[in-house]
């Protein structure tokens, strides 16, 4: 009799396990493939946006008439404007409510800043897109807290999935990035089905991965090589920790020197837009892929990097919608390729490991930053890109993007520390 409950028990166990599994398969393929289909536009649009306005240079006056539409859209739709990732990531936290409308608010305002030059990126614009349908998408099918909350996290993942065509850093980098330290497992298989269900999506949709290449062999791991990686990426840890407060400089005494948001955001397109005119800083409108490119052939200003973390903080700070993740790339590989030839390394791979370096450095997340290593460069001499990630990542402290994201562990000793980031 009491093996006949136990077995009993244990098929109801596997059943329970069964069925989770086939809930969330079911929810995640779905969700991918609403996701992707919505980033492919999105990713389309931007294009459409960016290739408009530099056949048409002269739009970027209208730049603060953009910032004031985007406002004024928010008002409409009664959505608060400082609404963006850190209110996603508060959603997967604390269950705090996202408003349907954001969606096509960041998909809308995104596109209006890249369509008159702010210097933003999408992929961080991706993220508030993905968690606002995976959010309001538990919420319609009645899925509870603690279910929405993994939705949230799977749209992240699909949106930035299909977006930058790395689907495996995508799933990684979410499940990390909102408490450092403290990976939700719970939520690994339907992020990793949601972000290949959304990049195949992408790619039915004729959008190709983003895909950097290098001019040089990637060297061998020697002491010399050792050496040089460690001292790129220290630089780029203290680097990081300029770009995020720069970020969060802006944003601060913007809103301290103009308290009327309309104001704020008209005077920070103006300058911009008389900056990019008068020292001819076109490249630095957008997100600047192009650039990022370039320095993979070795072949930046100098000064390049410097004006990419002074400009987006100004659009940021001044509220343009849009990302800093690619922004953090356009810095880390101009940054790489003026200062490896420096420490003995050639450019291109210096900008490399300098773009994969500064992205760890200012999200926090070491485990994804390894896995955008693999699927941007290959896995050839992965050891290198490994240490100027744990470098970089333990260097920059507790700066980050993001300041509702936690960092759970102390990054030097065995203790919880649970601090927001800086």
């Amino acid at each position: 009799m009491e093996e006949r409950k136990e077995a009993l028990e244990m098929a109801k166990r596997v059943l329970r396990y069964f069925l989770a599994f086939l809930k969330w398969v079911l929810a995640a393929v779905v969700l991918g493939g609403i996701c992707g289909s919505v980033g492919t536009l999105f990713h389309k649009t931007i294009d459409f946006a960016t290739e408009f306005r530099m056949g048409h240079p002269w739009m970027v006056w209208f730049l603060p008439l953009a910032g004031i539409l985007t406002l004024l859209l928010y008002r409409l739709c009664k959505v608060s404007f400082g609404a963006g990732t850190n209110l996603i990531i508060e959603s997967v936290s604390t269950n705090e409510h996202v408003p349907a409308f954001l969606a096509p608010l960041i998909f809308a305002g995104t596109s209006l800043s890249h369509l008159f030059g702010a210097s933003v990126g999408r992929e961080g614009a991706a993220l508030q897109l993905g968690g606002s349908i995976g959010h309001n998408f538990g919420e319609l099918l009645h899925f509870d807290e603690d279910d929405v909350r993994v939705l949230a996290m799977c749209g992240m993942t699909a949106c930035f999935s299909a977006l930058f065509g790395t689907p495996l850093t995508a799933a990684i980098f979410v499940l990390e990035v909102i408490s450092v330290g403290a990976i939700r497992y719970n939520a690994f298989l339907p992020c990793i089905i949601a972000s290949y269900s959304a990049f195949v999506t992408a790619g039915l949709w004729g959008v190709k991965p983003l895909v950097f290449t290098l001019v040089n062999e990637i060297p061998e791991l020697s002491t010399a090589s050792f050496l040089q990686v460690t001292g790129l990426a220290a630089l780029c840890g203290l680097v990081g920790i300029l770009f995020c407060v720069a970020i969060h400089s802006a944003t601060h005494f913007s809103g301290k020197l103009f308290r009327n948001p309309y104001l704020r955001i008209a005077l920070g397109g103006l300058l911009m837009a008389v900056l990019t005119t008068v020292f001819g800083l076109y490249d630095y409108n957008g997100a600047g892929t192009d650039i990022i490119q370039n320095a993979m052939n070795g072949n930046v200003k100098p000064a390049a990097f410097l004006l990419k973390i002074l400009l987006t903080a100004l659009c940021v700070g001044v509220g343009f919608r849009g990302g800093e993740i690619v922004p953090t790339m356009f810095v880390g590989a101009t940054f790489g390729c003026m200062m490896g030839p420096l420490l003995g390394l050639d450019p291109d791979f210096a900008a490399a490991i300098a773009l994969v370096a500064l992205f760890c450095s200012v999200v926090n997340c070491p485990i994804a930053s390894i896995f955008l290593a693999v699927e941007l460069f290959g896995t050839l001499n992965l050891p290198l890109f490994a240490i100027a990630i744990a470098v970089s990542y333990v260097l920059s402290g507790y700066f980050g993007l993001y300041s509702s994201q936690k960092i759970v562990f102390s990054k030097i000793k065995q203790q919880i520390i649970d601090a927001n980031t800086k």
